[in-house]
């Protein structure tokens, strides 16, 4: 094989971090059952944090990041992938301490891949990418806990990645939906995707800190954590249910036990990283079939790898709205 392109992050003698394009030798990927060659990726705030060298997601450099790929299967040990397949990989290792998905090709085991769904794209897999993944998750969850969701679910973090394909995957379901974000200009965007209400975040922060306020919310679909996750839970209708799958703002978790005694409401975790097996191939049927929305709602932008820098500056800072489609072949 000759050289292909990636985008990496080495890690200077100063021990500051800088970004390049640069040729890779296939050798250089690590033992693995199949080899991929990567036609999509998408950019998620786990990759944004390795590409500045956060060492709690990649130990080691120079790196890939890349949590996501989709693409063609080109060489195989495995009798699950023939040659020629499409597939997508999502979470595992990839992207954090194996090469992941900002490079033209990946190698990694077996286990790992799962065959394109029917009725999805490789491009239309990597708009939905590990968030839509976690948000079909979470979902699921709120579906197994709260029965017919007949009251609305909130919704924090909305205008990132995981919130946004949330508020599309409610919607596609009949299901009322309220938004929270602190971005004053996002209402237009957040009402496209199907919010029903859009609350300002300092909306449902504000007033006294009561340990339970009125019960407004069937579910929630948290990826912020810290504050806006406490202040959900305690507006939980009885038996209402919190799926919790971020700590964009805080890892922090301060709560009284009174929703949960009082209106038997509970907190879920969602991580999508390690899904076993059967399971994440029942979301992503879901996903590309009966859950399947309007996917170009999401996409914000389509880069190649020569636009990530800007990319993952603007995540960084707080400037991201949907999600960041990553072309290797541009």
């Amino acid at each position: 094989m000759e050289q292909y392109k990636a985008f990496t992050v080495h890690e200077l003698d100063t021990g500051a971090f800088e970004r390049r394009i640069e040729k890779r030798d296939p050798s250089e990927l690590p033992e693995g059952e199949v080899l991929i060659r990567v036609n999509y990726s998408s950019l998620n705030y786990k990759d944004a944090l390795s590409a500045t060298g956060n060492k709690g997601v990649t130990r080691h450099f120079p790196h890939t990041p890349g949590i996501d790929a989709a693409g063609t299967v080109t060489a195989s040990d495995s009798a699950r992938f023939a040659k020629g397949a499409p597939v997508l990989v999502t979470g595992y290792d990839l992207g954090m301490n194996t090469p992941g998905g900002f490079g033209q090709f990946i190698r990694v085991p077996a286990e790992w891949v799962v065959p394109l769904p029917d009725g999805l794209t490789l491009r239309e897999s990597m708009i939905l990418g590990t968030a839509g993944f976690t948000a079909g998750l979470c979902v699921q969850e709120l579906l197994k806990g709260g029965g017919n969701l007949t009251g609305p679910v909130l919704v924090t973090g909305a205008t990132g990645g995981v919130g946004s394909a949330t508020l599309l995957l409610l919607s596609r379901l009949g299901v009322e939906s309220v938004a929270v974000t602190g971005k004053r200009d996002a209402t237009d965007y957040l009402t496209d995707l199907g919010a029903a209400r859009v609350l300002a975040r300092d909306e449902l922060l504000g007033g006294p800190d009561r340990a339970l306020e009125r019960g407004e919310y069937a579910g929630m679909v948290d990826s912020v954590g810290g504050e806006l996750l406490a202040a959900g839970i305690k507006r939980l209708l009885p038996g209402g249910m919190a799926a919790a799958c971020g700590n964009a703002a805080s890892a922090s978790l301060f709560t009284s036990i009174y929703p949960f005694i009082l209106r038997a409401v509970s907190l879920v975790g969602v991580s999508s990283q390690n899904t076993e097996t059967e399971r994440r191939l029942d979301v992503w049927r879901h996903l590309s079939g009966p859950w399947k929305p309007d996917l170009e709602k999401l996409l914000a932008r389509e880069v190649g790898l020569d636009g990530l820098n800007a990319e993952i500056d603007r995540m960084l800072g707080g400037g991201s709205r949907g999600r960041v489609l990553v072309n290797l072949d541009r």
